[in-house]
């Protein structure tokens, strides 16, 4: 019986057959997916295969463009773009990093500047992106890697150009820098338009042009082989090299500059009265801009922002000072302008000045008095009295509007990076910043150009050059051109400017000569900066850094020197025919007329008689005045 039941030649041929459809049907089924998916791969998407088989032998790889050049006025070279190489890992194709870097690091020097470099760099760049180990490579080194090369897949010299700027300090707070482009930077720019370009404008000029100076981005379609070798180039669009800029700087002037600020703290801004063009800016303590292209070291960052002269900080465009006497012109002027006075009227200067009903007495700088004065010997001796009585009677807002029209309190508009407009302080803005009403004595104060009244070295230079041309104010300018080095087609700025509405020229031309007294009068301010060969008008002016007491006197010696008066003076010439305009500012140089008023004169007998500057004396006490 048992025989029988598993003895069943039927079943079991039954049971083979099925099997043998069953494998035959998953058999024929999976033939059927295998030969669907290669008429998907091959015939409906043979095309995107391709391009990613293409991939596999053809790279395209971006082509920087050269950064454009800057000259000064003369066609001087400011900013040039030198070969650098550097030694660069490109992460996917390495397998261990940090063992090749090792391994490097016995032919090459590599410190742990270097390493910390590389690994803040690698979080920016994609995998297959060479990122630099080393830079600025000898000439041995380069050799000595090149013997070596094969023992290290994945690494390679880069050649690129590199900004560096031939003056060094002398240029480095009006040009700027370039730098590497850092995670902020990246997002906020098109990656496609910096493929193959790892530096961008920073600061100066160099950021304020960076659109213009950069360039295109061209490509190249390479063939290469298993190991990544190029083989051929098969296509190639050339970059388009950025555009070069020339200046209205005249480098000459801007050397001399800086070797008569030295060892100070402060600033210098020259204009041309006839253009707006800056024709010097500078800013010392400097630094060496140079030192920022490929990498700034911690040590020589820290050093520089931990500086109590603060060597990065652009005094000319953002140091904000108060104006102190250098305002009394443009206050006098206003006072014309509106009808608040007349060059005929006197007013009484018994050494200080007190409101209707008011005990505070504010003072002058003499504490016997001047006497009575017209505005024009209130210029030219610099009477505190006179323009309080002024202020208070012209009212803050006539002040305010006048001194608006030169440029006070706001952004000049020049092209340049990061500038600071100043405040020309007004009953609204105490009350909207401080939450306090104005009161009358603030006015008067803002008549002698101290309290909240601040300026920018920019902007009083500016204010200026429109007194030096009779009330056209030019907005400054530091670019004069752009040229197409491919073309040589040049695009020259446009010069904006407003008038400035005062009847009469008698009334400009009454200012000037009061400024003019300031430096050839016996009893001006300025006078010891007197020039034979050329007529030079001008305004000291001594700014306040701590209030002084009612009942105290400042005493100069007693005072820590970080403490002392700001030394300020502003000045154009020739009078009858302006050329250049000028404002310095010294920090806690004590006195216009003895440390400021020499600088400016230096400047305009560099830029007007071409003579090389020497460092001034020191100052000596100032016997009248600022």
């Amino acid at each position: 019986m048992l025989d029988a039941k598993f003895n069943d030649p039927r079943g079991e041929a039954r049971l083979f057959t099925r099997r043998v459809i069953l494998s035959g049907l998953v058999a024929i089924l999976c033939l059927a997916a295998v030969v669907a998916r290669l008429v998907y791969l091959q015939v409906f998407n043979s095309e995107h295969y391709r391009t990613l088989s293409e991939d596999n032998r053809v790279r395209v790889e971006p082509l920087p463009p050269m950064r454009g050049l800057i000259y000064d006025r003369n066609n001087v070279l400011l900013a040039d773009n030198v070969p650098s190489y550097s030694l660069q890992i490109i992460p996917g194709k390495v397998d261990d990093i940090a063992q090749t870097i090792d391994a490097l690091s016995r032919l090459i020097n590599i410190n742990d500047v270097d390493r910390q470099r590389f690994e803040r760099l690698r979080r920016q760049h994609r995998r297959f992106d060479g990122v630099p180990i080393r830079l600025d490579l000898s000439d041995t080194e380069r050799a000595r890697f090149a013997v070596h090369s094969h023992r290290f897949p994945g690494v390679q010299i880069h050649a690129e150009l590199l900004r560096y700027y031939p003056f060094g300090v002398d240029t480095s707070h009006v040009l700027g820098y370039v730098g590497r482009i850092n995670e902020r930077e990246m997002e906020r720019i098109d990656p496609s338009a910096y493929a193959g370009t790892s530096h961008i404008g920073k600061i100066g000029i160099e950021k304020a042009y960076e659109d213009a100076l950069h360039g295109k981005v061209g490509f190249q379609q390479v063939e290469i082989n298993a190991r990544g070798r190029v083989l051929r180039t098969l296509e190639e669009q050339l970059p388009t090299s950025g555009e070069d800029l020339v200046l209205f700087l005249d480098i000459d002037l801007q050397q001399d500059i800086m070797r008569a600020m030295a060892g100070k703290r402060g600033a210098v801004v020259a204009i041309d009265p006839n253009s707006g063009g800056v024709l010097a800016m500078v800013s010392t303590p400097g630094f060496d801009a140079n030192l920022f292209v490929d990498g700034i070291s911690v040590k020589d960052y820290v050093a520089l922002r931990d500086s109590i002269d603060k060597p990065l900080y652009n005094r000319a465009v953002r140091g904000q000072y108060p104006p102190a006497s250098t305002i009394k012109p443009f206050i006098g002027l206003g006072g014309l302008a509106s009808g608040a006075i007349s060059f005929r009227d006197g007013k009484y200067c018994g050494g200080y000045f007190q409101l209707p009903g008011h005990s505070h007495r504010y003072r002058c700088w003499k504490r016997s008095g001047h006497g009575t004065l017209t505005v024009t010997d209130a210029v030219v001796q610099s009477c505190d009295v006179f323009f309080y009585r002024l202020a208070h009677d012209m009212g803050i807002e006539r002040l305010d509007r006048f001194l608006a029209d030169f440029g006070f309190g706001a952004k000049t508009g020049i092209d340049f990076a990061d500038e600071l407009g100043g405040l020309l302080p007004t009953p609204e803005w105490k009350e909207r910043v401080r939450g306090r009403p104005w009161y009358p004595g603030e006015t008067l104060i803002v008549g002698i150009g101290q309290g909240a009244f601040l300026v920018t070295p920019l902007q009083l230079a500016a204010a200026t050059a429109a007194m030096a041309n009779h009330g056209t104010y030019f907005q400054p300018r530091m670019v004069q051109a752009v040229r197409d080095p491919s073309t040589g087609l040049v695009h020259t700025t446009e010069a904006v400017s407003h008038r400035i509405a005062v009847d009469g020229e008698a009334k400009w031309q009454g200012i000037v000569d009061a400024m003019a007294l300031v430096v050839e009068g016996s009893r001006g301010t300025a006078r010891r900066i007197r020039n034979r060969l050329i007529r030079i008008a001008g305004k000291t002016g001594t700014a306040q850094v701590f209030t002084i007491g009612q009942t105290e006197r400042y005493n100069e010696a007693q005072v820590a020197e970080r403490m002392r008066d700001h030394a300020l003076f502003i000045a154009f010439a020739p009078i009858e025919a302006p050329q250049i305009a000028v404002a310095v500012i010294v920090e806690n140089g004590r006195h216009g007329g003895s440390t400021a008023a020499p600088i400016a004169r230096q400047v305009i007998d560099s830029y007007l008689l071409k003579r090389r500057v020497e460092p001034p004396p020191p100052p000596g006490a100032d016997a009248d005045g600022d």
